[in-house]
This record gives C-alpha cells, structure tokens and sequence, in this order.
C-alpha cells in the first residue's frame, strides 16, 4: 500500500448494535473502492473482517478488525467493532483511535440498546459522528418514522444528506442532498437519475436545514446566510467540518451494505467533512500524561499508541497502532516508553483484516501494523528513546460477571495460565485473578458472550480444555458470646514428655483478632504467650462451624498450668489449639457473608422491575439518585452469594440499557436457614 500524508488520511470507528450490519458496510466500502471484486458476506462467512473462527461460527464480530479503504486519494481507516455490550471495551479502544465515529443503525429494527450507548458515550467523550442507515431495502422499513425517533432520542442535530428514492424491495437508490441529484444504483454502480418534483422540494428544504446549521458554526458563513448568498462548495465544506466537529450537526445518509447502494456517499462525506487527525479542532483520543507533549505531525519526534494487539497462531503476536508523532519507518528504532524497555520490529504493514500489506512508512495519525514485539502489550507507547513520551492508557469498564474455571486436565495448569495471559493481551477488558483465599482461578468480563469466547479461543488456539466450577464464597465466622475454656495438652512417652495448659476468655471484637493477656503470679510464663497467640492465630484460618476463617474475636489468655521440665513453646501452642476449638463451640459461633455495594444505573420504565428482583436477592434499597442524562441511579446493598449472575438478570430485566457497578463493603450475618445450607454443603464436601 502505497504512503498517506496525515492529510489525506481518516480514521473511523464503526460502531453500532450487533447485527446492524457492520461487517457488510465493511464490504461495500472495499467493493466500492475497487479492493474486491465482490461484496463479502457474513452469512456466507467470507468477510474481511470476520476472519477468526470464532467470529466464522457465531456470524458476529468478536473482535475490533482494521480495514483500510483507498478512495480519491484518501485513505479511510474503518475500525469495525463488535455490537454485542460484552465487547465495549474494544468499541472504547476503537474510538480512541479515531477522529469520529460512524454509527450504523439497521433501518427494519430501529434505535437499538447498542445505538443508544455509543451515542451516549461519544457525546461524554465530545467524539464527532457520521450516521448511516443500513438494510434501508429491508421489509416494512419506514424512513419518515425513523427519522422522527431518531430526532425524539438525538435531537435535531441530526439531518439527513443523503434519503431514499423507495423503500423495502423499492429502494433503487438515493438523493445526495448536498448535490441535490438522484442516483440509482446496478450492482453497487451508481448512475444519475431525475428527481419528481416532490423529490426536488424535498431535498430543497433538506438543503436548507444543513445550510442553517453550517451558518451557525461560522461567523462569515452566518453573514452569507443571512444576506441570501449561496454558499460555495468550499464554504460547505469548511461549515460542514465545523458543526461536525463541534457536535451540531451529525450527518446521516442511508443505503445498503449488501446492495452496495449509498456507499460512494458515505465516502465522500467521510473525506470531505471529517478531520484529519491534524486538524488542530480534531478529537486526539490518545492524551499526553508525561514526558515530552506531542502534536500530531510529521515533522516532530516518533511517537504511537499500540491499541490493538492481535495473536495469530501463525505469526505470533501482532501490534497495532497509532503513530501520533513522525513517522515510522522499517528501520526506526523503537522504544516502549511504558515499559522503560527496547524493542526489535519485525514486518512494517498495514492490516486489512487478516492480510497484511506492505508499505514503507506510515505518517503521524496514520494506523499501522508490526510484529514479534515482545514486551509490548495494548495500551503501550512506542517512541523515539531520545525524546519520551508516554500516553495515558484507557481504562476499561470494571467486569460484571464472573466464572471460575479450572484446566480438564490435571496437568495443563501452567499452560492454561500463559495461555490467558495471551489472550488478555489480545482483550484487556477481560481480568485473570486467583483467589489468594479459595485458591480458585477466575476470570471476569462484561457479559457471559465475552467469557464464552475467551473460554472458545483457549480451547481453538491453544489447545486448552476447561471446565466452569462452582464458585466457593468466602464466608466468614464469628461468634455471638463468650466462652472461657481450658485447653490442656499432656504427653509422655519416655524421656522429656510435652505440658502445656491455658485458660482462655474469648468474646466478639469490633477488631478482626485482639490477643491479650491477664495472667498473674506467673502461672504462664511470659515467654510462652507469642507461642499462645501463635496457636490462636493459625486455628482461625478454620472455623469449627464450616471451615471458614474466624474474625472479628478477642481471646485473652488469664491462667494456666506449667511444668518446670516437660513444658515447651510447641506444647503452649497445641493447647491453645484446643482451648480454641472449645471456645469458638461454646461461643454461640456463627457464619458471615460478604455484602456488596451495587450501583444500578437505568432508565426510569425498569424501576419497579429492577427494585423488586433486588428484593428477591435478599437485597436492600439504601437510595436512588436522578442522573443528568435521565436516568435513575439505584443504590443497594445485597449479598455476594446472590449477585454471581446479576449481569445476565440486569440485561435481561432492562432490555440491555442497565448498567452496574459492585464492590466489597462488609461482612454480616448470614441468616439461619441459609446457614444451616451452607454447612452442609462445606462437610459434604470435606
């Protein structure tokens, strides 16, 4: 592939609810251009972008893919990411390494969950964006409708450039308002039809509502306007950029992937009215956090951001980046600037897809490929070692749903632990976590697809077979009352025998474990409390009533027994021991269980729904909270044992628009009949 200077150069994240039609709107753009010689299909599962087996056997995107499309001397860099909610965090990784994004909304379905997300996020962000409406060929498609839901739910920022000449199985083409022409299309080729008089008035008022929009972004434009001057094609463009760039106006235009139609619009709008990653008004995803600041130009010292990284069973370990500073050449020496460390380049390429294309140099705000990098991982920055820079690495949503998994076979524990290691190079939203105090290995994620696939790709590429366990809480036990005990250890087997005898107080401490002594006259010799307290310590780690650690007690040692020859350190162990079993028995000992703070974010319609299943959940209402975008903020508190699948529930109850967040707060008591359950289970499984 041939050299892109930074201005001719576009960056597009392609974002949209699965199944809109992505991946398609991919396969126009390459056919249109003159890439391929024929639309790929995702049904028929030869799509560029579609290329793991995974993505082939679910016909869905699972992963971010980069497709470079070459049209009038521009190159568009689409960066086609999954629909499904599991995969945000490649969609927030994507829209980081673009100066806009380009929603695709399926025409038969509407508005969908995964629609109102990235538009929601990409106005937090201030990120621009492009709208098109895919499968306008689709069954009982009405445009005039779609186009009121669409201002009811975004506002009247968004205006139509392109509208449809037909609908359903009548769509033949459409109108570029811009241009005010018509054009049907034969196998993706468009060609220039008349426009029937509505069709001209139409679009004329169309027009006028795009020049109003692009008057209000300039001040000489504005002037123009209002003395009734036409605008230039240079205007347009300039006033275009603008309210595009400022969030007041997002173009949308309409077609078809599969058909081929629209798309030559679509391009054209992509290069004449979306920055370039120079433009100093551009949305720069990637923010300096220290070092030497950069902007985005040729001419300063190297800088990128990996944003991608990609294992390819064959090639091994591809990173995909964004030059943010100079350019990058084959013999340009790299250094992780993240990790203090130098790397060696492997090819220099461009990706498209799975293929790789050769190309010479890539500019700044260019995206390229390379390999065989061997510290580098996603997030990283590669620069020029005499002049560092680092970027801020992007932060991922908190996972929501956990499994805990352990290898088929025995023997595969290592394998299975390098192997999720790599694939979390290739996905950082998903975590790897072992359990210090269950011992169980977890990974986490935002959705049960997301785990799936993870799970799929160790089985696929690494050869690794596991199964999902049930998880073991970590509950705690304590006790209710108080107890004074003896605990007595008493050995003789010739020669020196063992003698060791305590009396032990223990009550429930605010504190996790106070051991204190008040022992008088010397009935237990003070070198011998740390190894009473030492026995005391390691007896909590099992409780008497399941097997759980013990918190929340004090013990105090206040009398005793010793032998002037058979005593020792290890016999004062022992019988404290002892005394602490008896003890924890005669306490009133109960079990605790780990409570969770929930943050539930949803539209007010789901209230009701959502407070009563977290009434089912043994959970409490503690508040809600109006949110400046609408929506109701649920403040709750409920048990961990009942949360592991909240995820799958929550998406289920609210239709995929509720979100939540989760954290640790305490632990309480679990109630009796619950507790009776839960013990059983622990001897069962002894």
């Amino acid at each position: 592939m041939k050299v892109y200077n930074t201005e001719f150069v576009r960056n597009l994240a392609l974002v949209g609810h699965s199944g809109s039609g992505k991946t398609n709107l991919t396969e126009a753009m390459l056919f249109q251009s003159g890439a391929t010689k024929k639309i790929g299909s995702v049904t028929e599962k030869n799509t560029l972008s579609d290329f793991s087996k995974e993505e082939m056997e679910r016909g869905t995107s699972i992963g971010t893919s980069i497709i470079p499309v070459e049209w009038r001397n521009y190159k568009v860099n689409i960066i086609d990411t999954p629909g499904y909610l599991d995969f945000m965090g490649e969609a927030y990784g994507a829209l980081r390494a673009s100066e806009a994004a380009l929603m695709v909304i399926d025409a038969t379905s509407g508005i969908e969950v995964g629609t109102e997300r990235m538009w929601k996020y990409t106005e937090k962000i201030g990120l621009p964006r492009i709208i098109f409406v895919n499968k306008i060929d689709g069954e009982n498609v009405n445009f005039r409708k779609l186009m009121e839901n669409l201002e009811e739910a975004f506002g009247k920022k968004v205006i139509p450039f392109s509208v449809p000449i037909g609908e359903g199985e009548n769509f033949v083409g459409v109108t570029d308002v811009i241009y005010q022409k018509g054009f049907k299309y034969t196998d993706g080729a468009p060609e220039e039809t008349e426009l029937s008089h509505d069709q001209i008035k139409a679009t004329e008022r169309m027009y006028e509502e795009i020049a109003e929009v692009v008057a209000g972004s300039d001040e000489v434009l504005m002037e123009k306007y209002f003395s009734g001057e036409k605008f230039s094609r240079e205007d347009l463009l300039r006033g275009v950029t603008s309210a595009l760039l400022s969030g007041e106006a997002v173009p949308l235009l309409v077609g078809s992937g599969e058909k081929g139609i629209g798309i030559d619009i679509l391009l054209n709008t992509i290069v004449n009215y979306m920055p370039s990653p120079d433009d100093e008004r551009a949305h720069l995803g990637f923010r300096f956090g220290e070092g030497e600041e950069r902007t985005v130009d040729v001419k300063e010292p190297f800088s990128a951001v990996v944003f991608k990284t990609v294992t390819d069973p064959f090639i091994g370990k591809i990173s995909i980046f964004k030059v943010i500073s100079g350019k990058i050449t084959k013999d340009t020496a790299l250094y992780n600037s993240t990790k203090d460390q130098s790397e060696k380049m492997g090819v220099l390429c461009v990706v498209r897809g799975k293929s790789q294309l050769d190309v010479e140099e890539i500019q700044a705000g260019d995206i390229g490929a390379t390999t065989k990098l061997s510290v580098t991982e996603t997030g990283d920055t590669l620069c020029d070692k005499a002049h560092p820079v680092i970027y801020k690495k992007i932060k991922y949503p908190t996972p929501v749903l956990y499994y805990a998994i352990e290898p088929k076979t025995k023997g595969d524990e290592e394998k299975l632990s390098t192997s999720l290691r790599r694939l979390r190079e290739e996905d950082p939203s998903f975590t790897i976590e072992r359990n210090p105090e269950t011992k169980q290995l977890t990974i986490g994620g935002q959705g049960k697809v997301q785990l799936d696939v993870v799970l799929e790709k160790l089985k696929n590429m690494f050869g690794v077979e596991v199964e999902i366990v049930p998880f073991i809480i970590p509950y705690r036990e304590t006790i209710k009352g108080t107890a004074s005990v003896q605990g007595k250890h008493k050995k003789q087997s010739g020669g020196a025998g063992q003698y060791g005898d305590v009396w032990i107080r223990f009550e429930p401490s605010e504190e996790d474990f106070v051991f204190d002594q008040e022992v008088f006259g010397g009935s237990v010799p003070r070198n011998y409390f740390p190894a009473v307290e030492k026995g005391i310590v390691d007896s909590k780690e099992k409780g008497v009533l399941a097997g759980y650690p013990v918190t929340n007690f004090k013990a105090v040692l206040y009398d005793g027994s010793y032998h002037d020859v058979d005593s020792n350190e290890i016999s004062f162990k022992i019988a404290a021991s002892m005394a602490f079993k008896k003890g924890m028995e005669e306490a009133n000992p109960v079990l605790l269980e780990p409570i969770m703070k929930v943050e539930v974010s949803i539209p007010d319609s789901y209230l009701g729904d959502v407070m009563g299943d977290m009434n089912k959940r043994r959970g409490r209402i503690l508040g809600m909270d109006q949110q400046s975008d609408g929506t109701q903020l649920l403040i709750a508190e409920a048990p961990q044992a009942e949360m592991f699948e909240y995820s799958i529930d929550l998406r289920a109850l609210t239709q995929g628009r509720g979100t939540f967040s989760m954290e640790f707060v305490r632990y309480e008591e679990v109630p009796a009949n619950i507790s009776q359950k839960i013990i059983e289970e622990a001897k069962n499984r002894e």
